[in-house]
């Protein structure tokens, strides 16, 4: 499956569109996770716990999205973007979405 933030692929022709396509998730932070990130704001830098999580985040919704295109028949998904909106307090969700099409 081609995934891209193009609205085309390089070398290739849309010969079919499907439409919008789109995964999730939803993550909450968890306190081990906190209490580590309360220490490196003290004393600055990276917080690699929370650079993680979000990074598992995004590649499960990309996931998703491409099961949700396969279904529909698609190999490629153009136009990809991601979206992050807060739900609730320690909670974000991640979405990704873009148009699913077939290319030869």
């Amino acid at each position: 499956m081609i995934i891209t933030t193009a609205s085309f692929v390089a070398g290739k022709e849309v010969v079919k569109t499907f439409g919008v396509v789109k995964g999730n998730t939803i993550r909450a932070r968890n306190i081990g996770k906190d209490i580590v990130a309360a220490f490196k704001n003290m004393v600055g830098g990276e917080i690699e716990e929370y650079t993680k999580l979000m990074a598992e985040a995004r590649e499960q919704a990309i996931d998703r999205m491409k099961e949700q295109a396969k279904a529909l028949g698609a190999n490629a998904v153009i136009d990809v973007d991601f979206a992050t909106s807060y739900i609730m307090q320690n909670a974000a969700e991640i979405l990704v979405y873009g148009t699913a099409v077939k290319v030869e």
